[in-house]
């Protein structure tokens, strides 16, 4: 008898053109590939477990309503994650609180921030995670977004753009003004500088 060779493993854009002509398989493929990044996206955005949750659901719901509209020459990654920020800015608004002014201050713009957050590696990561979402959710919510693709994601200016759909010059400005939010925090919080490595203004 002979030996069945295994079938090559499919590439991500033969999958999603699968989904688009309504393979619900090829889908939750993707789901699955991509659940835990727009997850996180979303927790960072919202800082809330079950808000998460369910923003991821309705973001892949979204995704699935509006598949056909992929151009799949794209980085899926970058089109999902935008459909994620966006729904989040959406619950973030309906919330109706009064986020931290933008006023000029004399501040230092360096403040802790995680390189890479990984809440179980260690009782100080943990720590620091836990003081930086508190941080995040003070943000207004269109800062919030490219300071977590930036710091999280290791997006570049061009990347955060194009998945907010904004200008470069307006993704510098908008971390420009979102680390001199954190540093208003920061300061008011009085965080200790031995949680974590210093943020660099770039």
């Amino acid at each position: 008898m002979k030996n069945v060779a295994a079938a090559p493993p499919q590439s991500e854009q033969a999958i999603l053109l699968k989904a688009q002509k309504g393979d619900q398989q090829a889908f939750a493929h993707i789901v699955q590939a991509y659940q835990r990044p727009v997850y996180n996206l979303c927790y960072r955005m919202l800082g809330n477990q079950q808000e998460a949750e369910d923003a991821t659901q309705e973001t892949f719901i979204r995704a699935y309503t509006h598949l056909e509209r992929f151009n799949t020459d794209r980085k899926f990654i970058n089109w999902v994650l935008t459909i994620a920020s966006n729904h989040c800015v959406d619950r973030l608004r309906k919330r109706r609180i009064h986020w931290q002014s933008l006023e000029d201050d004399p501040l230092v713009e360096k403040v802790p921030m995680p390189e890479n957050v990984d809440p179980h590696h260690n009782a100080e990561k943990v720590e620091l995670s836990e003081q930086v979402q508190q941080w995040i959710d003070q943000l207004a919510p269109n800062y919030r977004t490219p300071l977590v693709l930036l710091y999280w994601y290791g997006y570049s200016y061009e990347e955060i753009a194009e998945t907010m759909n904004i200008s470069v010059p307006a993704v510098k400005s908008r971390l420009h003004r979102a680390r001199k939010q954190v540093a208003q925090i920061a300061s008011r919080s009085q965080a200790s500088p031995s949680l974590a490595p210093t943020l660099s203004a770039q």
